[in-house]
């Protein structure tokens, strides 16, 4: 069964930095793409940042570009998300996301989701 479990989140003030981890189980992810969204109080999921199988191609958020920075050890399956230079707006739930295929950016694994607070 596989499994993605977000960690990392919690209470900040704006400025600060914080980085978010999400362990795969079941399943190896090496080869395949993977992302971050984010739920905010009263919206829709958005996306945040997407990683190619491999790492070598990134992509984020007009919102989080030149703040956040996505990553991923494949050896230890595991995808992060740093976050900084933190702003209120920025307070979400987050969530992990894996894509079963190879090649694709077409998640089908999700986790259970991370709070993060930013406060003014």
């Amino acid at each position: 069964q596989v499994q993605l479990v977000e960690s990392g989140g919690r209470l900040v003030q704006a400025g600060d930095s914080l980085r978010l981890s999400c362990a795969a189980s079941g399943r190896t992810f090496s080869s395949n793409a993977m992302g971050w969204f984010r739920r905010a109080p009263g919206k829709e999921r958005e996306f945040v940042a997407r990683i190619s199988g491999r790492g070598y191609t990134t992509l984020y958020a007009d919102s989080v570009k030149g703040r956040f920075t996505i990553s991923k050890d494949n050896a230890k399956n595991t995808l992060f998300l740093q976050m900084d230079s933190l702003k209120p707006e920025d307070t979400a739930v987050y969530y992990c996301a894996a894509a079963s295929r190879i090649g694709t950016y077409a998640f089908d694994y999700w986790g259970q989701g991370t709070q993060v607070t930013v406060s003014s």
